[in-house]
């Protein structure tokens, strides 16, 4: 009776161990040929080959490092846009806001943890394939391209020409020279080749770690510098002696704020404000947290990981964003007031050209989007491995082929493109809408079992109408970008 009894045990789930205590063995999940193919370079369980594959690693970074990486691919250029933002909204508006769209993007992750940790598949891409077959895995990796390409872009364009002005007031020149070290596109090229391409060869992100506080740690520099700066700049400064700085006559500074009075309606913080350039500020703050790209690669390579400790990671980067964007805003605005500019720097320049400190805050800038970019990079690369390379084990030369072609591709575009701005104002347009709103509102709908969760259940009725926002979002920009163009406007927006 003992044997047939062990053999219906085996069969019911359940074996002995040496020691009599009966344990309960999980059955393998079945896949069919197709989604077997897909999830094997996810699920390393399903996987019967030893080899391992590009993905599949056992994740070693800490919970500080993925802060540190997640909240460096959140931060961006848009942080210099933000005061401008502030000016055109009003105190109160902006909060609203910034709030509003920071709890989205919490909630947005949410959705893309707990629709990865049903399948067990921690890539956007691979979700994309889960939801809707290949063609939701292709829009996927569309879209990742087209977004990240465009933020690497204007990266690369702040080296371009903030680089140059660096190195002017560090020679103390007081025009620019024709000289090659005062051009911008040998000077990305440069940048690039030396330090992003290195970086950007690692064959694991959680090795950025390091570079991203340090890159962090130079954002942290410019705030403090300009909430420094706030009590050093005499209020209210005329905007008419800003303009006269920037033609050498810095002792006109002194006489307009002497001269002129107080104008207590253009130089006091207004609490809420609508204009026509209110409209062009909500899509740069909307997409001010993007980083769902990136969240899921982290999510991988993250030690002991688990959704409620990705989650903690994603909430403490938002929050710490969320304050270093409120706290540059606020003080950028209530230096200038309505005397703010699009790009805060350049505002600052046209108090004093040749201030130490702003050169120092120029300098930290530039680092802390230089070293940017490779973390935005590795999305790309994923997406291409899953749309071309899609069952193939992990190659070194691919992997640096990959990287150095992407790179070439950006710096072109960088070099001889000079309406780029709009085309990728388009393609943030079309992209930072559906990889933060629609495609992870969607894919949820799609893979949360109905029998756990039915199709008008709450939680779906909600993510219906996030992908609605997100669908609003996009009509929106497309709108703003198409208007401006119609117009002939140029009006800056900061990205990401």
């Amino acid at each position: 009776m003992e044997q047939p009894l062990q053999t219906e045990m085996v069969d019911m789930g359940l074996c002995e161990k040496p020691n009599g205590v009966l344990r309960t063995e999980t059955p393998e999940p079945s896949y069919s040929a197709t989604e077997n193919q897909e999830l094997e370079e996810f699920l390393p369980h399903v996987s019967r080959k030893e080899k391992q594959r590009f993905t599949d690693f056992e994740g070693k970074t800490s919970f500080g490092m993925s802060i540190f990486n997640l909240s460096n691919a959140i931060m961006g250029s848009g942080i210099l846009g933000l005061a401008y933002a502030m000016a055109n909204t009003g105190v109160l508006l902006f909060v609203f806001l910034l709030t509003a769209v920071a709890l989205l993007s919490t909630y947005s992750i949410h959705l893309l943890l707990k629709s990865s940790g049903i399948v067990g598949i921690r890539a956007y891409e691979q979700l994309g394939y889960k939801a809707f077959g290949t063609p939701g895995k292709l829009a996927a990796a569309i879209a990742i391209t087209l977004q990240n390409i465009g933020a690497m872009s204007s990266y690369l364009y702040i080296v371009k020409s903030e680089l140059p002005l660096v190195i002017q007031t560090f020679l103390n020149l007081k025009e620019k020279t024709t000289d090659w070290y005062m051009d911008g596109n040998y000077l990305v090229i440069i940048v690039s080749a030396s330090i992003i391409l290195p970086l950007a060869l690692m064959k694991q992100l959680g090795y950025l770690g390091y570079t991203s506080g340090f890159s962090l740690s130079c954002m942290v520099f410019f705030l403090c510098s300009v909430i420094y700066k706030k009590f050093q700049i005499p209020c209210p400064l005329s905007c008419d002696s800003m303009n006269a700085t920037m033609f050498g006559n810095t002792s006109v500074i002194a006489v307009h704020v002497d001269a002129v009075e107080p104008e207590h309606e253009k130089f006091s913080a207004k609490m809420f404000t609508l204009n026509s350039q209110t409209a062009y500020t909500i899509p740069i703050m909307a997409f001010a947290f993007v980083c769902h790209p990136e969240v899921l690669p982290i999510y991988t390579e993250l030690k002991d990981a688990s959704k409620t400790k990705m989650q903690r990671v994603s909430n403490i980067s938002i929050a710490v964003m969320y304050c270093m964007y409120f706290l540059a805003a606020l003080f950028g605005y209530l230096t200038f007031y309505d005397c703010v500019e699009s790009e805060l720097l350049h505002t600052y320049s046209k108090v004093d050209p040749f201030d130490i400190l702003i050169l120092c805050v120029r300098v930290a800038v530039l680092t802390a989007v230089t070293l940017t970019v490779p973390i935005v990079l590795f999305p790309v690369r994923r997406a291409i491995h899953h749309m071309l390379f899609q069952n193939k084990e992990f190659s070194w030369i691919r992997h640096i082929i990959i990287a150095v072609v992407l790179l070439t591709l950006i710096n072109l575009l960088v070099i001889f493109a000079p309406t780029i701005l709009g085309i990728f104002g388009i393609i943030g347009a079309t992209s930072a809408p559906c990889l933060i709103f629609i495609f992870p509102a969607i894919f949820y709908i799609r893979i949360v079992p109905k029998d756990k969760e039915p199709t008008k259940s709450p939680p779906k009725i909600l993510a219906a109408c996030f992908a609605g926002l997100g669908v609003l979002f996009m009509i929106m920009s497309l709108s703003f970008i198409i208007i401006d163009w119609a117009t002939g406007g140029s009006k800056s927006s900061g990205s990401h």
